[in-house]
């Protein structure tokens, strides 16, 4: 498109040579797969270009070429004549000064300026006889006599004056004119070129998965045409790495989709929130996409049938410029999953029909799977927190539950991130808002209304009532009023102090003070 600059020249030069340093160490390698052979093919061919480029321009050139200077000295003799002329034009006239002194033998010749006669030659009165008299006169022309001197001028003098003064726009316009050239011959070879980075690409991509896999532990799945998707000791590559960085260990799980006699081809997944249900909803269908790249995964072992599509339903996002809100963003996206997916798709669902009222939104994520157990017959992993929902593997042949095990130790809850078969019992919310940061006062209050809610589930009573019944306190105990904590005697020693009025040893006795006043 022509819309590039000087540095993109540079940046097809060192493409260019890093594609022959590649060729070399390929070429050295045993036993290369067949398409990386290909690939090592079209790393060369580009010598002329190559060394054109490398001769041409300087080792870090300016982005825009209007700016110049991005072409190397020595690699066009006009350019650097105009350079010269651009950059030591005071030099040039000094040699000439020197050069036109010797001629006429007169020692004290200068060659001066004036915005008036521009670069003119001055002598003092006393040689201008000499200085107009043959032979002299046929080299110097008279400019001008002043009461002390005599000025000339020369053809060569008056044509370096205007080379000096245009010799900047000139040496900017050989290099536009270069720039021209070069960009020419990239193009001429655009093919060429565009078959190199398509094969850097593919080393580049072999490269890097081959380095992960290495040094990430990963493992080599196994690819066939079943339904099979067995899993052992998966994990979420980019939450392992952060992990890592923090110092803590990832834990991994297993995971078993394939759909057998005695194995189910959905799971439903319960668990407390922050418990890690979306991570290991996530890792395994990462895992699934990296398998058919041809890339290791990061996973113990990994069987893993042909996936046709790759369906995610997960997070929670609005298009109000559309007019959809988040349940309908929602709602749009499990149809899209339902109407589309096939048996041999892999399906990851997080939350269907949270954005709307509980029974409504048990009802649309209870006959979601359902369809996709009966019609649509994919593999999928399916996390909610309607824990009513676990009914359906009794129900269902294809589905079985799983839920990921929490400790609660001294009312504190302790996630473990273990994915393990069975149902979770609740969710864990309120101790989630309380590790968030809710005030005491909510937490205790939402126990309170959490125990009633319970209670009266379990007794039969409505819901409605039971919310009737909160404001009155009747049966419940008071919420505990936040303590207002007396102050220390070190905050009461303080009150009074004002820093700045101490001296330095009324300072330190206050140290003391202040570790005397500390409980023992």
């Amino acid at each position: 498109m022509e819309r590039g600059g000087p540095r993109d020249l540079a940046a097809i030069r060192a493409g260019l040579g890093a594609a022959i340093e590649l060729s070399a160490q390929l070429c050295n390698a045993e036993a290369l797969p067949e398409k990386l052979m290909r690939a090592s093919g079209h790393l060369l061919g580009h010598d002329t270009l190559l060394s054109l480029l490398e001769d041409a321009l300087i080792a870090e050139p300016p982005l825009l070429a209007r700016d110049g200077g991005f072409i190397a000295p020595g690699f066009d003799t006009d350019l650097d004549d105009a350079r010269q002329l651009r950059d030591e034009g005071r030099g040039v006239i000094a040699g000439m000064q020197a050069e036109y002194a010797s001629l006429a033998g007169i020692s004290t010749l200068k060659i001066k300026h004036n915005n008036v006669l521009g670069y003119f030659i001055e002598t003092t009165a006393t040689h201008a006889e000499k200085m107009l008299g043959p032979p002299l006169s046929e080299t110097f022309i008279h400019r001008q006599t002043t009461a002390n001197a005599v000025r000339f001028t020369t053809v060569p003098l008056s044509e370096m004056e205007t080379k000096i003064h245009n010799a900047g726009g000139r040496a900017l316009e050989i290099e536009k004119r270069l720039y021209s050239t070069l960009s020419r011959a990239i193009l001429d070879c655009a093919a060429q070129i565009a078959d190199t980075a398509r094969a850097l690409s593919e080393v580049d991509v072999a490269c890097g998965l081959a380095d992960l896999a290495r040094s990430e532990n990963w493992c080599q799945p196994r690819v066939d045409d079943s339904r099979k998707f067995d899993i052992q000791g998966g994990r979420h590559p980019v939450v392992e790495a952060a992990l890592r960085r923090a110092g803590e260990p990832f834990i991994a799980n297993d995971c078993d989709l394939s759909n057998g006699a005695e194995r189910a081809h959905i799971w439903l997944l319960t668990g407390p929130n922050m418990a890690g249900k979306s991570t290991f909803l996530r890792q395994n269908a990462l895992i699934a996409l990296l398998a058919q790249t041809g890339s290791y995964v990061p996973a113990k072992s990994a069987e893993i049938g042909i996936v046709s599509q790759l369906f995610s339903r997960v997070g929670a996002s609005d298009d109000l410029a559309r007019g959809r809100s988040t349940f309908m963003v929602e709602m749009v996206e499990t149809a899209a999953i339902l109407n589309q997916a096939d048996d041999r798709a892999l399906v990851i669902l997080d939350e269907i029909g949270r954005g709307t009222a509980t029974y409504d939104g048990l009802s649309i994520a209870w006959a979601t799977l359902e369809h996709l157990h009966d019609t649509n017959q994919s593999r999928a992993l399916f996390a909610t927190h309607y824990h009513e929902m676990t009914q359906l593997a009794d129900k269902l042949d294809g589905v079985e539950n799983a839920t990921i095990a929490v400790k609660e130790w001294e009312g504190e809850v302790i996630f473990l991130h273990e994915v393990r078969k069975g149902a979770a019992d609740r969710s864990y919310g309120v101790q989630v808002a309380k590790l968030a940061g809710l005030p005491d006062t909510v937490i205790a209050r939402a126990n309170v209304v959490l125990a009633a809610l319970e209670k009266g589930e379990r007794e039969g009573n409505g819901a409605k009532a039971m919310i009737d019944d909160l404001p009155l306190f009747a049966a419940m105990p008071p919420v505990p009023a936040p303590q207002k904590n007396e102050p220390s005697a070190v905050e009461q020693s303080l009150k009074d102090i004002h820093p700045d009025s101490l001296s330095p040893r009324e300072a330190l006795n206050l140290v003391y003070q202040l570790k005397d006043l500390l409980p023992q």
